[in-house]
């Protein structure tokens, strides 16, 4: 199996796009939508591009942290945020919001997306060694793992918003 370096995935929500960002640019809500994140420790009270937070992640009995700063975060359009693990880059997480024309109104199509960073960084070795003992996924698996992450994470999103209505 050849690695992949990108993987996103979309979802249509019913509701306009300012609604969905401040859905998803609420770091703190995360861990009720997201299959691996089950916690995050934000530095500060705002979230704003510059913000700096801890990820604690899980699957099944491995448990492993990482450092992110969002790198943007434009109310309506874009929300991102790059990884880094012991000072190695490793990925950049974001969402993008469009807004479309909804059967009932407002409408936005949400996707989420993942560049893998490793490559590029000088340590990518270390850090991809390091990715695959704390996680148990090989480099190889990283973007179909993320893919399917991600559908779960975009449904319970746009189920929480759309019930919100």
């Amino acid at each position: 199996m050849e690695r992949e370096w990108v993987a996103e995935e979309s979802v249509v929500v019913g509701a306009a796009p300012a609604v969905v960002y401040e859905a998803v640019s609420d770091l703190r809500k995360m861990p009720g939508w997201s299959p691996e994140l089950f916690a995050v420790w934000i530095r500060g009270r705002s979230i704003e591009a510059g913000t700096r937070f801890v990820g604690f992640n899980r699957i099944g009995p491995r448990v492993w942290f990482t450092n992110a700063r969002v790198t943007a975060a434009l109310p309506g359009e874009l929300f991102a945020f790059r990884v880094s693990s012991f000072g190695i880059p490793v990925a950049l997480w974001g969402y993008r919001l469009e807004g479309v024309e909804g059967a009932e109104g407002d409408a936005t199509r949400l996707t989420e997306y993942w560049q893998d960073l490793r490559r590029d960084s000088r340590g990518s070795r270390l850090v991809t060694l390091m990715g695959k003992i704390f996680t148990g996924v090989p480099a190889e698996r990283r973007a179909a793992l993320n893919r399917a992450g991600m559908r779960a994470t975009l449904e319970r999103i746009k189920a929480a918003v759309e019930r919100k209505r």
